[in-house]
């Protein structure tokens, strides 16, 4: 079997993520769990009583931007190349 360096090809030898790819993955999974700890929360003490908390914009809107946004940041993390 040959090894890397014997095939001639030049990117073989190069690992396909480097440190900074890494760095922004871990920025990414931040971003993802910000957008989900935002999410969480909000229910009622009582289950006789509604908590209109539940429906505040940074539920609904902010939380989900976050989320998606994030996953958006990964895939570039993973396919950015150094």
């Amino acid at each position: 079997m040959k090894k890397f360096k014997e095939l001639g090809d030049a990117n073989d030898a190069k690992m396909p993520l480097t440190v900074k790819n890494y760095v922004l993955l871990l920025a990414g999974a931040a971003i993802i769990l910000l957008g989900l700890i935002l999410m969480a929360g909000g229910g009622s003490d009582s289950p006789d009583e509604f908590n209109y908390a539940m429906f505040s914009w940074r539920r609904i809107t902010l939380a989900p931007i976050l989320v998606i946004g994030g996953f958006v940041f990964e895939i570039y993390a993973i396919l950015k190349r150094w």
